[in-house]
């Protein structure tokens, strides 16, 4: 038992760490040099932005690596998705998202939010690979019925 009188001063908190400011992309993630608009690719529903060519295959080769990179320099990069990652469904509203690993995701709902988070990996995989027609004829069906 402790205990703590009115005299006793106050116990010292441990301070938060404050909330890295967001901001836009300027350097490249895998040089740290200025970045060349002419110079990207999209990946994981982001536009990531280059120094030069040689960049890019470097970043597809593992980018976990430069997008926690930047996660932790407070870069926040163009997002270019147009679909939900969890349901396949156009994005008409981009109130739902999440900021994961210096990538900010967005959903067509909350739901969709708490189903990416319980594994971000495959979907942000999944981001990559072009929708199958099946599965875009699949969604067609189930909205008229």
């Amino acid at each position: 038992m402790v205990n703590v009188f009115a005299a006793d001063p106050p116990a010292k908190e441990t301070p938060k760490e404050a909330p890295k400011q967001l901001h836009n992309q300027t350097i490249c993630p895998v040089m740290g040099s200025k970045i060349d608009s002419t110079v990207y690719i999209d990946i994981q529903g982001q536009r990531v932005y280059f120094c030069c060519k040689g960049c890019p295959d470097k970043m597809k080769a593992d980018p976990d690596k430069y997008f926690k990179k930047a996660a932790a320099e407070g870069v926040l990069f163009e997002n270019v998705q147009t679909t939900c990652p969890v349901s396949g469904e156009k994005l008409t509203d981009k109130s739902a998202y999440t900021d994961f690993d210096g990538r900010r995701v967005y959903f067509c709902c909350k739901k969709c939010v708490g189903d990416f988070n319980k594994d971000p990996q495959k979907y942000l995989t999944a981001m990559d690979k072009p929708a199958s027609k099946e599965v875009k004829a699949d969604a067609k069906e189930s909205k008229t019925n």
